[in-house]
């Protein structure tokens, strides 16, 4: 049950489709921009131009027993002036899964691709055109097979994945200004699942027995994460629409690491990218060590096939824990979704966990300015938010809260929807270590998103977002908002030809500086083979 609301945390714009027939397409693309940034305040009123050269390719593949999506992106951009440095860009989401037998087994996988902001002003990572040399990319992908199959009137289901994750980053990056946390460098998270069961029928209730595993090992001071548990549960219908749900069981979490290098004066010691140094001549720090009894108990509410409720309230982590989610599809265009999480957490795992919500579907909204990868990717089978996951970097491991609330609507020519969310993370860290200082301190993120289109003809279309996000480093920190706005026309001419023109506004506030507000604008043509 580690997982157990790994969907919830992030929930995306979801509208059901009924297309199941197969279908191949395959769009390689070139494009040539130009890009103008006009600093308006801060940063001395500098204006910067990029002339942007990219190859992708867009691709959907679905068949009986395969589905495949990709939309990777390389570019080039070419600054002009000191001042706009020279950048390769590498960006892209994809996912494949294939049926080997078909309802019962099947393997599947994913990647992302995507960079963010590596100078401390951590989760503003919509001004990632004006950040210069202080980006890095993030590269994150998984794989594994699903066994979900049936052995009389008992559901038996098994499931291994292994992720990996990485930063290229050469400096000591930092959450919040708090250097003790250690950067992120890269990390193998791997975790198998199995459980049997049987739904009510035969029985007047229905019930499960799973198990599972997971661990992780993080490069920054040999860090490791095992999670093991062992759980019953239970389902009792009280009406056709409503069941009392609940579980026991009993879990064991381990974080440990080695102890940091430091010198005579008790600084630590850093390598030529400016990470710590391990010390193996000291017993390994643990930073959590938890076992014992876990249980919640709730209600589970389905009064029609496009309303779900579900909550419950238990004790696990050593402390009391909720989870809830509520979902209601009014109509076949729309979709409200909210959810409460609660998890323990690190950067490589919750961005394993969003490329897990990845759906088959997917349309990946890219900043156009720089063509990031940062926000929502919406499906209609589903989809995640990578904003909670990019918006706070580090090697530490931390207990994981928040919110997410979604909806969205899609029409003929107009579609729209809105996201927004809150996350706590407490952080984890040995108190015999450098460390000490960070254990049990925390940071508040808070993010928003509006976004609409338009179809204007069947040649154009205009789209819109409006966004905003705020970074509380709870007083040990920069505490960072990053806000803007931004509208797209695009124009198709003929089959293979389009133009697209970008205006857009972007705001950078924190304490540490001045407030930066720079204009934005963009011409590109684009040549879809």
């Amino acid at each position: 049950m580690r997982r157990l609301v790994s969907s919830f945390g992030a929930l995306s714009i979801a509208l059901l489709s009924s297309n199941a027939q197969a279908r191949t397409e395959v769009h390689p693309y070139i494009e040539a921009d130009q890009t103008v940034l006009a600093n308006l305040k801060g940063a001395g009123g500098d204006v910067l131009t990029y002339t942007t050269l990219a190859i992708g390719i867009d691709a959907t593949l679905q068949t009986q027993r395969t589905e495949v999506r990709a939309d990777a992106r390389y570019e080039h951009q070419f600054g002009w002036g000191r001042k706009a440095p020279d950048s390769d860009i590498i960006s892209g989401l994809a996912m494949a899964r294939y049926s080997v037998i078909p309802g019962k087994f099947s393997v599947e996988g994913g990647a992302l691709a995507t960079r963010v902001r590596t100078d401390g002003l951590s989760s503003a990572n919509g001004s990632l055109i004006s950040a210069g040399d202080s980006v890095s990319h993030v590269f994150s992908a998984y794989a594994g097979p699903t066994l979900t199959t049936h052995v009389g009137d008992l559901s038996v289901n098994a499931a291994y994945r292994i992720g990996y994750t990485r930063l290229e980053d050469d400096v000591n990056l930092s959450v919040g200004g708090l250097p003790a946390l250690g950067a992120f460098d890269e990390s193998v998270f791997q975790t198998a699942t199995a459980s049997v069961g049987m739904q009510p029928g035969p029985l007047p209730f229905g019930w499960a027995i799973g198990a599972g595993y997971e661990h992780e090992d993080a490069t920054e001071l040999d860090q490791r994460y095992d999670d093991k548990w062992i759980r019953a549960d239970v389902t009792v219908p009280v009406t056709y629409t409503l069941a009392l749900v609940g579980g026991v069981g009993y879990e064991a979490i381990k974080i440990d690491q080695r102890a940091a290098l430091v010198d005579n004066d008790g600084n630590p010691v850093l390598d030529s990218k400016g990470r710590l140094i391990s010390d193996t001549s000291v017993p390994r720090l643990v930073a959590y060590d938890v076992d014992g009894l876990i249980w919640d108990a709730g209600v589970l509410w389905r009064p029609s096939r496009r309303t779900s409720f579900e909550a419950r309230i238990g004790e696990r982590y050593d402390s009391m824990h909720y989870i809830a989610s509520f979902s209601w599809q009014a109509s076949p265009h729309s979709l409200f979704q909210l959810a409460y999480f609660d998890r323990i957490d690190s950067f490589g795992r919750a961005l394993h966990g969003n490329l897990i919500a990845l759906p088959s579907d997917f349309t990946a909204a890219r900043n156009p300015f720089s063509g990031d990868l940062t926000g929502c990717v919406n499906g209609a089978s589903g989809g995640t938010c990578l904003n909670d996951a990019l918006a706070s970097i580090n090697g530490s491991n931390f207990r994981h809260r928040g919110v997410v609330v979604q909806y969205g609507w899609a029409g003929r020519r107009w579609n729209w929807g809105a996201a927004g969310g809150w996350s706590q993370r407490k952080f984890i860290a040995p108190r015999a270590s450098i460390f000490a200082a960070a254990n049990g301190t925390h940071n508040d993120y808070y993010y928003g998103q509006l976004f609409g289109g338009y179809k204007l003809d069947p040649q154009s279309s205009l789209g819109a977002s409006l966004y905003g996000n705020y970074l509380d480093a709870g007083g040990a920190g920069l505490n960072v908002a990053n806000y803007g706005a931004y509208t797209t026309y695009n124009r198709i001419f003929g089959r293979h030809l389009s133009a697209q023109a970008s205006l857009g506004l972007d705001a950078l506030d924190t304490e540490a500086i001045e407030t930066i507000v720079n204009l934005l604008g963009q011409v590109g043509v684009r040549y879809q083979f």
